[in-house]
């Protein structure tokens, strides 16, 4: 892989090395110094902010497949970081083009400064086209990035860290992006020309487990009915029960579940059993099947996008989704009892399942979007509409 023709001029600040020795050069942005994750891509053409605010990303570095990264500039409403006293977890940035000054009514800084603010490094000038190729048909490869001012690098040290880095595979990340203590939320999603604005009149009472938890699942959680009280990750299950919540939401986040399962799952699986309603997605989807007894995998390549197709069994629609993630509920492994409900229709991995004759779902892919589609907001619904049948009251129509 080499560097496009129309940085050839241009000092080369930036490199990005690979475990299998490969050097991409380019033009730094961000923060300088150098970091150490999984090469990942996205498919995503809007969304860039929430796309790295993602705490699910935690550990990796994002290539946009995109070309024009940073045109709308940033602002404080798009974070997706529910925690805001934490960092971002993504570990880096590669960009087709250089950013260019925001043209955008909501831009309140440059994405450069955005970026150095919180400690990512970027690097711009990559043919990210043939990193795309590489990574679909290798692979996730681990990799360091590095921006230099003087471009002056010692590659071998790089080398030798992207090679001895061990990999996402066994490794817990929630760690570094749940909350450390607890709170509500009563933020609706965002609406035009009026904002944020407060549900003060929730139906139902939501526990949220933060495994890296996005806002825009609290929003949607709100919007469809809810009070939300955000609990840290190792919250036990009888903590979570004496708040008497209506139901119980396993959030998103990074890592190998079944690394953060290890403390995670008894709790789950002893929440499943006090009958609540309960709802995961992405990380909670993974490890609410392993809670079940199910397994599971590591991902070739992942899925991390806006425009992937999947199908929910139980509607028979199929539904544009964003996704996000790198391991995978194993459909083979579903226990008895278990029912497969979405698949992807990329490669047929599990992307839903639901409890026989419980109040108890998931699905792999990102309901909320931020970015993305919002075809599969009627899953919130679907949520509130377990907890109206557990109180006794008639359901609203999903849509």
């Amino acid at each position: 892989m080499s560097t496009p023709a129309p940085w050839s001029e241009t000092l080369l600040t930036a490199r990005l090395v690979l475990d299998d020795g490969a050097v991409i050069s380019g033009v730094g942005l961000g923060a300088v110094g150098s970091a150490v994750g999984e090469v990942c891509f996205n498919t995503a053409i809007t969304g860039y902010q929430e796309i790295l605010t993602d705490p699910s990303y935690a550990g990796q570095i994002i290539t946009f497949t995109f070309p024009h990264i940073g045109n709308v500039g940033a602002n404080s409403e798009d974070s997706e970081t529910s925690n805001l006293a934490a960092r971002s977890g993504v570990r880096g940035c590669i960009l087709r083009a250089a950013i260019t000054e925001p043209s955008n009514y909501r831009a309140a800084e440059h994405l450069d400064g955005w970026l150095k603010a919180r400690g990512i490094v970027g690097i711009a000038g990559v043919d990210t086209r043939a990193l795309t190729a590489r990574i679909r048909d290798k692979g996730m490869p681990n990799g360091v990035i590095a921006h230099e001012p003087s471009g002056t690098f010692d590659v071998d040290k790089l080398k030798a860290d992207a090679k001895a880095w061990p990999g996402l595979l066994g490794l817990d990340l929630v760690p570094d992006v749940t909350s450390g203590q607890s709170y509500t939320w009563d933020e609706q999603r965002w609406l035009w020309n009026e904002g944020f604005k407060r549900n003060e009149h929730p139906e139902f009472h939501v526990v949220a487990i933060d495994y890296g938890l996005k806002r825009n699942i609290l929003r949607c959680l709100v919007s469809a009915g809810c009070k939300v009280t955000v609990v840290p990750a190792t919250e036990k299950a009888e903590d979570v029960l004496a708040r008497k919540p209506d139901g119980v939401f396993l959030s998103n986040g990074p890592g190998d579940p079944a690394a953060t399962g290890i403390y995670a799952v008894p709790e789950i699986k002893k929440l499943v059993a006090s009958g609540l309603p309960t709802f995961g997605i992405c990380l909670g989807h993974q490890m609410l099947g392993l809670a079940l007894g199910a397994t599971t995998k590591k991902m070739h390549q992942g899925h991390h996008g806006a425009n992937h197709p999947v199908k929910d069994y139980t509607t028979n629609k199929v539904e544009i989704v964003s996704m996000n993630h790198g391991f995978a509920v194993d459909s083979g492994s579903l226990p008895k009892g278990v029912v497969e409900t979405h698949v992807s229709l990329f490669d047929g991995s599990n992307c839903g399942l639901q409890l026989d004759g419980r109040p108890v779902f998931s699905v792999q892919h990102h309901p909320e979007a931020s970015p993305g589609p919002q075809d599969s907001h009627y899953l919130f619904t679907r949520f509130v509409n377990m907890m109206r049948d557990q109180n006794g009251i008639a359901a609203k129509r999903e849509r």
